[in-house]
């Protein structure tokens, strides 16, 4: 009876190898935490003290502790931003979710070729700069040489002839609002139709053999089903129209007056215009704190309906 000798790996060796994959990665997770949490610590940080002009040149800011915070969320102006926030990001969210959906909808059911030409149309949309495509809208509605006052104007719109459309509150907000849903329809859209790809066809087969229209079909078979990437979504779309700046900064600085100058703005504008470094950091913080509550809420009620489905 022959005997097999078993090969023993020694422990260093074993070791080494262990720790070999851990050491591979150290370097990127070691860069990525520096690159996300030492900005993070630093505005936290600089929250919690007095640090104006003067400190950021010499760098002695004395500790305030929640001074900053305090002024803040007692300030009526501060909670107006808030407000308006809030109205942006529900306004946007609400538009992108219903258009992306319709999209993605109308998408599937069109032929190849045409299936192939809006899939690409979305694609090159959503690979537009920000900063491009914020330039361009400006252009669309400029008051002298926009093509938008040139439409209207030859509809028969006399009043819009050399219309200041970044001179009003609600024609600036509205142009907000409709750039950043252009810009965030595509992603959502091919996302959403990435999940209908996936809904089986028998099941649209059994549902209209029951006589299910289309609303009750979606309704009872399609969004049940799409329905954890559509809430995937729905999340990321809050946490991007909450944060909105570039479009913001870039086409009205928050202006006219502060009809768009929501919470990532109104940090900006507080630490470059007035000097407030501080506040500016506690407001930037007081916004991460806003919208994790906001996501919380979120997560907690998808959870519960979650555990309350057989």
């Amino acid at each position: 009876m022959s005997t097999v000798r078993e090969r023993s790996v020694p422990r260093g060796a074993a070791g080494r190898g262990t720790l070999w994959p851990y050491l591979l990665i150290a370097p990127a997770v070691l860069g990525m935490l520096y690159l996300l949490l030492y900005p993070l610590a630093r505005a936290v940080l600089i929250s919690l003290q007095d640090f104006r002009l003067r400190q950021l040149i010499l760098g002695d800011a004395d500790f305030v502790g929640l001074r900053n915070y305090r002024t803040l969320l007692g300030d009526p102006a501060f909670w107006e931003v808030v407000r308006r926030t809030f109205v942006f990001m529900a306004v946007e969210v609400v538009a992108i979710m219903v258009l992306s959906t319709v999209v993605a909808l109308m998408t599937e059911r069109l032929e190849r070729v045409a299936r192939t030409v809006v899939l690409s149309s979305l694609v090159l949309v959503w690979a537009v700069p920000v900063v491009a495509a914020t330039t361009v809208f400006q252009w669309l509605f400029h008051s002298e040489f926009g093509i938008v006052n040139e439409v209207l104007t030859g509809l028969g719109f006399a009043s819009y002839e050399g219309y200041p459309w970044f001179a009003h509150g609600a024609a600036a907000s509205g142009i907000v609002v409709v750039l950043i849903v252009w810009q965030s329809v595509p992603f959502a859209a091919i996302t959403l139709y990435s999940a209908l790809v996936t809904v089986p066809a028998e099941l649209y087969e059994s549902a209209r053999m029951d006589g299910a229209g289309a609303a009750r079909v979606f309704r009872s078979v399609t969004f049940p089903l799409i329905r954890p990437i559509f809430m995937l979504v729905l999340s990321l779309e809050v946490i991007w129209t909450f944060k909105a700046f570039v479009q913001i900064w870039v086409m009205t600085r928050g202006g006219p007056g502060e009809a768009t100058t929501i919470l990532p703005v109104y940090a900006v504008q507080t630490a470059l215009a007035r000097q407030r470094y501080d506040l500016g950091s506690a407001a930037s913080m007081l916004t991460v704190l806003l919208m994790s509550g906001v996501l919380v809420l979120y997560f907690r009620q998808l959870f519960r309906q979650e555990g309350e489905q057989p």
